[in-house]
């Protein structure tokens, strides 16, 4: 009886100190598009403008946030495949869609509202110490 008590601590202990490990193994790194992205659109009706992307990637699945001069959105789908950043923004009278290509640690791509169009470019900000 004691013997097998102290199997089955000894089993206890080495599940409890294990845990640790296996919950770090677990949690997914974030991927390379998490963080705030400063960018600029070009060949739109207001000329250049900048605008902000707040990123968070967990393996293909993006969410975020958008802001600009003329407003600020939540994204309503985003997805990144084969260094393809896609967004998509709708709201009731608007949808903007930006797809972008992931290169040196840069994105660049194109952007359509509607009937317009034309270029963007981002780059991330460093990120800030803790």
């Amino acid at each position: 009886m004691n013997r097998r008590f102290v199997s089955i601590a000894v089993c206890v202990l080495v599940l409890y100190l294990s845990a640790p490990g296996i919950a770090r193994e677990k949690r997914i790194k974030p991927g390379p598009l998490t963080g705030t992205w400063e960018c600029t659109s070009h060949g739109g009706p207001r000329g250049d403008m900048p605008f902000t992307l707040t990123l968070e990637q967990e393996k293909e699945i993006v969410t975020g946030s958008i802001s600009s001069p003329i407003g600020s959105s939540e994204l309503t789908t985003a997805s990144f495949k084969d260094k393809i950043l896609e967004i998509l923004i709708e709201s009731d009278q608007d949808s903007y869609k930006l797809t972008g290509k992931f290169k040196d640690g840069k994105l660049s791509g194109e952007w359509s509202h509607g009937a317009e169009k034309g270029t963007w470019e981002g780059k991330k900000q460093a990120a800030a110490n803790k």
